[in-house]
């Protein structure tokens, strides 16, 4: 059965209340090519002029997120990307790499230098900065297996670098640029990394059902699995905005538990979970426009060459498969909280218990609560309680779930020998 739009929105966890608040649309881009060159402005123009003249697309992708300030394979020079937003008044939200280095010294000069060169016409389309990206992740339990040689950054480093960069830039053009972190939203729900989310001013989520192996992750229900795990980072983040920064479908690949990757399951996945929960309600950055990582056994691109003749249709259906989210826990690109829901309350609890001592998940889930990663006991997560007043409570509990592990000078990128995920 689907869903109407106009009941699936009305319980949305996206609607923007008070002033009308801007939702950014936009894609993720590298600093390399899949063959690990340096991409230079005429490679980011051709991408932002493609993503703004895609057709039968649900609004203008005229933003971007960076992953680094820095030009590939230089020390501190600015990445060319700025000077062909500027060119294509694309907005961005910049990334500041803090994973592997005990300093962002050559971040911040890389920004220096580009708003010295463009001035205002530069300020004025940064929309944002992400103090890292999934350096939690990359040391957690879950990552580490996957990963044993994977490069992250604890919640003190990260904390550190934010103080850093806003006392740089505190008497600049971006002094008000909202500062946050993006990271798995798992790591969001970590009570150790609360510190994170007490130092930003948004929190950016990275989640892929694909992956979601240990969840019945086929496609129908891919905006269920995507559901769940955005509201758990968004009870974690306490009523911080959350941004969508990474998620897609990939058109090609191995199948990945129930998931197949094909070009009819990435038209659906963007339908049931970018038209229905986040286009023009949340500021969103898809992955991808185009693909990056040459080791990478799936592809995610939209299109081919560039072409603004997408691969599958983008235009947004008016009715969906996908049942409304019950938590309507969520926050605007501008900072604001927002809250609506159904007849009943939503109660959002941050508990420090063991997780021994907690029920398992339900099925209906769709988790195995045997796959789901355990933390030593100083790193033992705190439990997030969606509880839907009087009687009902859901337990979500952590599993593994394995996001992209990207270097400074390419798209999310993972080694070939990853297991047992790959991520873009």
């Amino acid at each position: 059965m689907r869903v109407s739009t106009t009941s699936a929105l009305a319980v949305g966890a996206f609607a923007t209340l008070g002033s009308a608040a801007e939702n950014y649309l936009g894609f993720n881009s590298g600093a390399t090519k899949p063959d690990n060159s340096a991409k230079f402005k005429e490679d980011f123009l051709a991408e932002f002029t493609t993503a703004q003249g895609l057709k039968g697309a649900p609004g203008k992708f005229d933003a971007v997120r960076l992953y680094t300030n820095v030009q590939a394979y230089s020390t501190n020079d600015p990445i060319e990307a700025f000077d062909a937003a500027v060119e294509t008044k694309t907005k961005i939200l910049l990334g500041v790499w803090t994973s592997g280095t005990d300093s962002i010294e050559n971040e911040m000069t890389a920004l220096k230098n580009a708003l010295k060169k463009h001035g205002k016409d530069l300020s004025d389309l940064i929309i944002g900065v992400s103090i890292g990206s999934e350096d939690l992740y990359r040391i957690s339990v879950t990552g580490l297996k996957n990963d044993p040689d994977g490069v992250g950054a604890g919640p003190d480093v990260i904390t550190k670098f934010i103080k850093e960069f806003k006392a740089e830039f505190a008497d600049s053009a971006i002094s008000n640029v909202p500062i946050g972190h993006v990271d798995t939203w798992d790591a969001w729900t970590n009570g150790t990394n609360k510190a994170v989310i007490d130092a930003v001013d948004w929190i950016g989520v990275d989640e892929y059902p694909y992956y979601e192996s240990s969840k019945e992750n086929n496609i129908k229900n891919a905006g269920t699995l995507f559901d769940n795990a955005y509201d758990a980072a968004a009870a974690a983040a306490g009523g911080k905005p959350v941004w969508v920064t990474e998620t897609g479908y990939p058109y090609t690949g191995i199948k990945w538990g129930d998931a197949v990757a094909s070009v009819d399951n990435a038209e659906y996945y963007w339908q049931e979970v970018g038209c229905r929960r986040l286009f023009n309600k949340t500021p969103t950055f898809w992955y991808n426009l185009r693909d990056s990582n040459g080791a990478n056994k799936q592809s995610f691109a939209i299109t081919d060459n560039l072409s603004t003749t997408p691969r599958f249709n983008l235009t947004c259906p008016d009715t969906f498969d996908t049942p409304s989210s019950t938590s309507s826990s969520a926050g605007t690109s501008t900072g604001t909280a927002t809250s609506k829901g159904t007849s009943t309350a939503i109660l959002a609890l941050m508990l420090h218990l063991p997780a021994s001592s907690l029920p398992p998940p339900p099925r209906a889930l769709g988790q195995d609560p045997t796959l789901a990663p355990t933390l030593p006991p100083r790193l033992e997560p705190r439990v997030v309680l969606l509880a839907r007043l009087p009687c009902l409570a859901t337990v979500l509990h952590h599993s593994p779930w394995v996001p992209p592990s990207s270097l400074p000078y390419s798209a999310p990128s993972l080694p070939s020998s990853r297991h047992p995920t790959q991520r873009p």
